[in-house]
């Protein structure tokens, strides 16, 4: 009979110990940024909602939607940056360009907007673009060297 019981041995006799040490040191090199995900994620939450936090759902349709799909789609890159952070914070200018997009946005896609319409998408976007950096200066400073 085969002798099927597990065996306790040292990890450093495993024919692939070097590449598994390689893979774990890659995966965990992006993991700089692992504070930032939840407040990408927080803020694009907030983002979604903010129309209806606000009450300007009424006053600004056209943006009540375009804050909807925005904040999805910041919740999304978060989840994204999560997921797979050594893909992911290559879109991280991406974000800060969809923060830069936020701060404009009240007034091409709103009509005649209030102060705090303006307010809340500036601090959205401004939170954004700094989240953004925080992102693309992480992704750049653990990226491998040639």
């Amino acid at each position: 009979m085969a002798n099927v019981s597990p065996t306790r041995g040292d990890m450093t006799t495993h024919p692939d110990v070097s590449e598994m040490r390689a893979r774990y040191a890659r995966m965990l090199g992006g993991r700089d940024v692992a504070l930032v995900d939840g407040p990408v994620f927080l803020l694009g939450l907030y983002c979604a909602v903010s129309p209806w936090i606000l009450h300007y759902t009424t006053s600004q349709p056209a943006l009540v939607t375009h804050n909807l799909v925005i904040g999805v789609a910041i919740a999304l890159l978060a989840l994204g940056f999560t997921q797979s952070p050594e893909r992911m914070y290559g879109l991280s200018w991406a974000f800060c360009a969809v923060g830069v997009w936020m701060i404009v946005a009240p007034w091409i896609v709103g009509e005649s907007p209030d102060a705090g319409v303006v307010l809340n998408n500036v601090i959205i976007g401004g939170l954004a673009v700094v989240l953004g950096l925080m992102c693309t200066a992480t992704a750049a400073r653990s990226a491998p060297r040639a």
